[in-house]
């Protein structure tokens, strides 16, 4: 039988060996614990994936008309303001006139002085014709009488176009808007000389419909090229705009007009799109998004281009294996698609891959692994480009993707990734 003392110490015992084991059992985890790599992961993405490319842009008028003065002379009269909306054929301007209504005058006065002395000649020709019937006369009076009345026709008729000219010089002082659109803010004003030809006095552009200008690589050029063939005639590309504060413009535009040729400077091929602009809302200047949608790959997988490591030409994918462990895989690329590339092959859908934490991970180690989204990556579905060119007349800004244009990653269903 133990005494209460030999009791007690015995109690203190085992609790002084069982604290010793829980900390050593403390520092053994501590270091494994040490070892695990804290990395981000999330799910890849399996969609149908239309192939678009998106090129910088600026927004053309259709149309535009610098409207100039057919006669020279002061403006004194103005009917319109800058800036305004106006229809073709409304009055816009009007020159002095009085010097061209004088000249109208004066050419009318030629042509009734020269009228008058065609009369008179034709009167001595149809006398001196009688008197040669008469064999009163000479033939060669007669001869030369209607030679000066030929010649008097000729007057005449240099009298007619004189005074046509004067008159359209008159009705050229009343300018007319020579098609419908917005005037610019570039207007003059009353009391300004216009040279014939030569002062602007206004300039007009047509609004609706608008030309998107953008410049396109020789690579995408026959890519586009190539999925315009392989569809049917009714079918086309369809060129859609995203506007500089990132919202998509509501109409589709076609292509009308390219280039005949790749400008020497840049390897790249201009091309025109034509927008409807119902509301004006696009304005002559602006820069925007131009993205041309071609053919769609149908279950496209698709992974972050961040996680995607070259190396010796080959290019190659880490994931979360089953064990926990990263786990290297080789892939072959596709397209890109704003923030991914197509995975052609290596990858399948119920992977998950990391996107985060690559820095000096090898395979097999073991992973502190925290699920993410694509919006909380900021990946997106879009290009996304951030400088103005102002000089080649192709620009864009840079915006933040919008949660439209974001793909985001579940770990319930694959149709919950390709949001």
């Amino acid at each position: 039988m133990f005494t209460k003392k030999s009791k007690f110490l015995f109690i203190a015992l085992i609790i002084l060996i069982t604290s010793t084991v829980l900390g050593c059992g403390d520092e053994e985890e501590t270091p494994m614990q040490a070892m695990k790599i804290p990395v981000k992961a999330m799910k890849v993405i399996q969609r149908d994936t239309p192939l678009t490319s998106e090129f910088a842009g600026q927004i053309l008028a259709a149309n535009e008309v610098k409207v100039q003065s057919k006669v020279s002379g002061n403006v004194v009269e103005k009917y319109v303001t800058g800036g305004q909306l106006v229809t073709e054929g409304q009055p816009l301007y009007k020159i002095d006139s009085r010097q061209y209504e004088s000249a109208v005058m004066k050419a009318r006065a030629d042509l009734a002085q020269s009228e008058a002395t065609l009369k008179n000649a034709q009167i001595d020709l149809y006398r001196d014709q009688k008197l040669l019937e008469e064999e009163a006369i000479a033939e060669q009076v007669v001869t030369t009488q209607a030679a000066q009345v030929a010649a008097y026709e000729a007057q005449v008729a240099a009298n007619e176009a004189l005074v046509k000219n004067a008159m359209e010089n008159l009705e050229d002082t009343m300018i007319y808007a020579p098609m419908s659109g917005q005037l610019s803010v570039d207007d003059v004003a009353v009391g300004t000389f216009a040279a014939a030809g030569q002062t602007t006095l206004v300039t007009i552009g047509s609004s609706n419909p608008i030309y998107a200008q953008f410049s396109v690589s020789e690579s995408d050029y026959l890519k586009f090229l190539n999925i315009q063939s392989m569809k049917s005639e009714e079918m086309t590309i369809d060129v859609t705009l995203t506007l500089a504060n990132g919202t998509e413009y509501p109409f589709v535009g076609r292509i009308v007009e390219s280039d005949r040729e790749m400008a020497n400077n840049t390897g790249s091929l201009t091309i025109k799109a034509l927008f409807p602009n119902p509301s004006g809302l696009l304005l002559p200047g602006m820069f925007a998004r131009v993205k041309l949608s071609g053919d769609t790959r149908p279950n496209s997988i698709l992974v972050p281009q961040r996680s995607v490591q070259q190396l010796l030409g080959k290019s190659f994918v880490m994931v979360v294996g089953k064990d926990g462990k990263s786990e290297a895989r080789t892939v072959e690329l596709g397209d890109k698609i704003g923030s991914y590339y197509i995975i052609e092959s290596g990858i399948t859908p119920q992977d998950t891959v990391i996107v985060e934490g690559l820095t000096n991970l090898q395979e097999g180690m073991e992973l502190a692994i925290k699920e993410v989204t694509a919006g909380e990556m900021g990946f997106t579905l879009s290009e996304v480009t951030s400088t103005y060119n102002a000089d080649s007349n192709v620009g864009a800004k840079s915006t933040a993707p919008s949660q439209s244009q974001q793909p985001q990653t579940s770990q319930s269903t694959n149709s919950d990734n390709a949001q």
